[in-house]
This record gives structure tokens, C-alpha cells and sequence, in this order.
């Protein structure tokens, strides 16, 4: 009798984002995050942990548009609370804005989950290159 050996599965998918190198000037786009759907409570996790030690802690999310699923005013993350917000501005329809405190404001653009990999790598190349 043998027995077939499987490669485990991966327990975190990896992160989709590509952020742009931190320069003296200002940006309109901090980067580019690649979401697997449009539910922010299973989304957000993996993004703040995977964001830069330097950011320090995301204390407040603001996410872009209807497209997102049901939008909690707070969810723990980590064990710490982050505040959630949608708007509908026009100025930038697919971001995500992260804000800490004392540290920061980040703007990442949001990738379609939907998107194709050839789709998504230019918008992503770009938005990290600073030419979103």
C-alpha cells in the first residue's frame, strides 16, 4: 500500500500589494493591493499585516465605493480596534485609505478581485511606480 504525499496548502494566501518606495515628495498613490473579493472583515487582516512595520498602526480604514460588502463600523484586528468608513467621493473611486496616527496617511489603489492577472500587474507596476 503507498500513500500519495500532498503538498500542503498554503494557510495564508500570499499578499497582493506593491507599494511605492518612500521618496521626499508627495503621491497621490501609495501602492496597489490586490484584493481575492470584496469582503473587507476576511480582506483586512491580511492586508494591515502585511503593511510596512514603519506605518505603524492603522487605527482607521476608509474604503471607496459600494462595491464592498457590509461595512462595520469597527472590527478588531489583531486585537486592536480600526475604525471603518465607505464613502462615494468621485475624486478616487478605487482606493482604500489607511490612517495612523502620529504616522501617516496611505492611499493604496484596489485591483478588481475579479481581475486577470494580465490586467492587474500593469495597474499594479504603475500605482507602485508612482504613475496612477
Amino acid at each position: 500500500m503507498t500513500t500519495a504525499l500532498q503538498s500542503p496548502l498554503p494557510s495564508h494566501p500570499v499578499l497582493r500589494m506593491r507599494l511605492a518606495s518612500r521618496s521626499g515628495t508627495p503621491r497621490p498613490i501609495d501602492g496597489a493591493w490586490w484584493p481575492r473579493s470584496y469582503d473587507l472583515l476576511s480582506e483586512l487582516p491580511p492586508l494591515l499585516a502585511g503593511l510596512p512595520r514603519a506605518w505603524g498602526h492603522i487605527t482607521s480604514v476608509t474604503v471607496n465605493g459600494a462595491t464592498w460588502s457590509a461595512v462595520p463600523g469597527r472590527m478588531l484586528v489583531f486585537n486592536q480596534a480600526v475604525r471603518l468608513r465607505r464613502t462615494v467621493a468621485a475624486s478616487a473611486p478605487h482606493t482604500i485609505v489607511l490612517l495612523a496616527p502620529g504616522r501617516g496617511r496611505w492611499d493604496l489603489l484596489v485591483v478588481p478581485p475579479d481581475a486577470t492577472e494580465e490586467s492587474a500587474e500593469p495597474l499594479m507596476a504603475a500605482a507602485a511606480g508612482g504613475h496612477v
